[in-house]
């Protein structure tokens, strides 16, 4: 599978944009053929399950230049990496506990030129600072991950939707959202994107 599937729903890239994305699949089977960061199936179909699904965030927030995103249990670099090069005016700190995925993080990041990101590694929880946004993908459920995060942000709001979190989670997630208390917007990412996998996928946005 090439990058063309995210060209299709981001029409307006650069070059640069463009050439960053392109770079990706072959740097990251580089480096999970070292250190296992995506699984093993899902590596060939990394442009569509990895990057397009993290930029499910980019069709529903467009982040603003100066503004700081936080991406939380970043893994590999999902949904943090794909975010920067849409938005290379935008700071984003990723932060994972397990050190060997940020390590694979630096090294993607500097071999396509990224000067947006900042990865340690760290626990949610002992990131100091305030951030715009905080970001993830299905780290936790949100009961757990709200008091991670919830003292993180700054007081002041500039985009459309008041700082907050946008967590990609999949399939039904009705019990663990009553579960959580949180007042949340549901963005369904098949009303963004066609192919089958994004049908049950979803950004759930709260603060």
């Amino acid at each position: 599978m090439t990058s063309d599937i995210i060209f299709k729903y981001f029409p307006d890239l650069t070059p640069q944009q463009q050439q960053q994305y392109r770079q990706l699949p072959e740097l990251y089977a580089y480096w999970n053929s070292q250190i296992n960061v995506i699984s093993r199936k899902d590596i060939e179909l990394l442009p569509e399950r990895h990057v397009l699904h993290s930029l499910g965030i980019a069709k529903v927030m467009p982040f603003l230049p100066g503004e700081r995103v936080l991406d939380v249990g970043t893994g590999g670099g999902f949904p943090g990496i794909p975010l920067a090069v849409m938005f290379p005016e935008t700071e984003f700190y990723l932060v994972d506990s397990i050190g060997k995925k940020i390590k694979v993080i630096n090294a993607v990041a500097k071999a396509i030129g990224l000067r947006n990101v900042k990865a340690e590694h760290t626990r949610a929880e002992e990131v100091r600072g305030k951030f715009d946004f905080v970001v993830s993908r299905a780290v936790t459920r949100l009961k757990e991950f709200y008091p991670w995060v919830k003292d993180k942000f700054n007081k002041d709001s500039k985009n459309k939707l008041p700082n907050g979190i946008l967590y990609l989670k999949g399939g039904d997630l009705t019990e663990e959202i009553a579960e959580s208390g949180l007042a949340v917007k549901q963005f369904y990412l098949k009303d963004y994107f066609s192919e089958e996998f994004f049908e049950t996928k979803q950004v759930i946005y709260t603060r």
